[in-house]
This record gives structure tokens, C-alpha cells and sequence, in this order.
């Protein structure tokens, strides 16, 4: 009995600090305090430690000997490697929605769009940050295939360590909301190509908005950025006609 309560705390403290990270409470690059979350989440060093490991194989933490926990920073290299993959995955979980998607599945679904619209008119990054997962996660229990579900938990568990930071470049929370608002439109429509395409340009511009930002940090940005964050927008007015 005393092996189960352990398992299940552990795992309930993995929880949490997965919110943490995701809300920022937790930053890249921090370096995990053992006593203070202890004593903060009142349990003991065991149960801590071992939610550590977890997170640790699942890519949020990295350990540094000899310095301890940390939380993990993703690289330009990751963030390329990472987003393609995603892309697909929310792509296919688009399509797989748009096909099995009832009436009352889109009723509900278009009061969160109605939100992450009003929140984009708002400029209220923080509010359509969560508003944005939730749809993520409405669409992915719409597709119904624990198999697809458990690929993209775990790469989208990943790409929190970059919370919001695209929203912050110029334009991109509107175009942000326009791609979702695209979305819902092909699952509506039950179009479940456009639905994977349109989902599959989502991410893969996100990743150019990254990728431009990182270019200005170094000092490297060009004028070809500009017209890369808006190629997927580009290619889908180019396949509507």
C-alpha cells in the first residue's frame, strides 16, 4: 500500500511541476530548488526526486552533474528539429477531427474560438496562451486515436519550454488566431485535407516566427524574414485560389 500512495504522489508532483514549467512559474535554464519545492508542495525529498526522473526522460529537465536539476532550454536546433514533427502530428489530428467531428463536437468548440478571437482584439498574450492549448487539446480528443494523442502530448509537453514567446512578435498573434480560426472553419467543413494543411502551416509558422526571432537576438535578422512567417499564410491563399 505504502508503494502505491509513493507511486501515485510522485507522479501528482510530476503534474504539477509539467504546470509549472508550462505557466512559467519554472523558467529555462532555472535550476531546480530540492528544499524549497519540498516545502512548498509539502512532501518529502523521495517523491520529488523521483518526479525529477520523469520529467527528465521526458525532455523538460536535463541534469548536470556535480550542479544539479535544471530546466531545460530549447535550441534553435531543437525547435527545427521538434516543430516539423508536431506539425505533422496536429496535422493529422486536424484531419482525423474534420472526419469525426459531430454537430454538437463543433458547437462546443466555437465558444473557445470566439474567445481566442476576442482575447487576440485584447492583445491579452497570456489569457490566449491558455485559451490556444485548450483548443490544441479539444482537436486532439476529436481525433480519437490514443496512439496519435500520446506522440503529440509528449512533443507538445517539449515545446512549452517555449511557452509563448512567438506571440510577441509583430503580428503574429493575429495571424496566430486567423490560422486557428482556419482550422475550425475545415473541421466544420468536414474537410479533412484542408483541416491537416492548414494545422500542419500553423506550427511550421510558428517555428519561422522562432527561428526570425532568434536571427534578431543574434543580430542576423534579414529582409527575407519577413517573408517567411508569412509563407504558410502565402501558400494557403495560394491552394483557395
Amino acid at each position: 500500500m505504502n508503494r502505491i500512495v509513493s507511486e501515485v504522489l510522485y507522479q501528482e508532483v510530476a503534474r504539477h511541476l509539467r504546470t509549472m514549467i508550462r505557466n512559467g512559474e519554472l523558467q529555462a535554464s532555472q535550476r531546480i530548488d530540492e528544499a524549497a519545492l519540498t516545502e512548498m508542495l509539502g512532501i518529502s525529498r523521495t517523491p520529488l526526486r523521483e518526479a525529477l526522473k520523469v520529467l527528465v526522460a521526458e525532455g523538460l529537465l536535463r541534469i548536470e552533474p556535480r550542479h544539479g536539476c535544471f530546466v531545460n532550454e530549447l535550441s534553435t536546433r531543437d525547435l527545427n528539429e521538434i516543430f516539423p514533427l508536431i506539425a505533422m502530428l496536429e496535422g493529422r489530428c486536424a484531419y482525423e477531427a474534420a472526419r469525426k467531428a459531430s454537430d454538437a463536437d463543433i458547437r462546443r468548440l466555437a465558444p473557445l474560438h470566439r474567445r481566442l478571437r476576442e482575447l487576440s482584439e485584447r492583445g491579452d498574450t497570456d489569457q490566449y496562451y491558455e485559451t490556444n492549448a485548450k483548443i490544441h487539446k479539444a482537436i486532439q480528443t476529436l481525433a480519437d486515436n490514443h496512439w496519435l494523442s500520446g506522440l503529440a502530448d509528449n512533443l507538445r509537453q517539449v515545446i512549452s519550454l517555449s511557452r509563448h514567446r512567438s506571440l510577441s512578435y509583430p503580428g503574429r498573434l493575429a495571424d496566430s488566431c486567423a490560422e486557428h480560426l482556419a482550422i475550425f472553419a475545415a473541421i466544420k467543413a468536414h474537410d479533412a485535407e484542408r483541416a491537416e494543411s492548414v494545422a500542419r502551416d500553423h506550427l511550421l509558422h510558428q517555428l519561422a516566427v522562432l527561428n526570425a526571432m532568434a536571427r534578431l537576438t543574434h543580430g542576423e535578422q534579414s529582409t527575407a524574414d519577413a517573408a517567411a512567417v508569412k509563407a504558410p499564410a502565402a501558400r494557403r491563399r495560394t491552394r483557395s485560389g
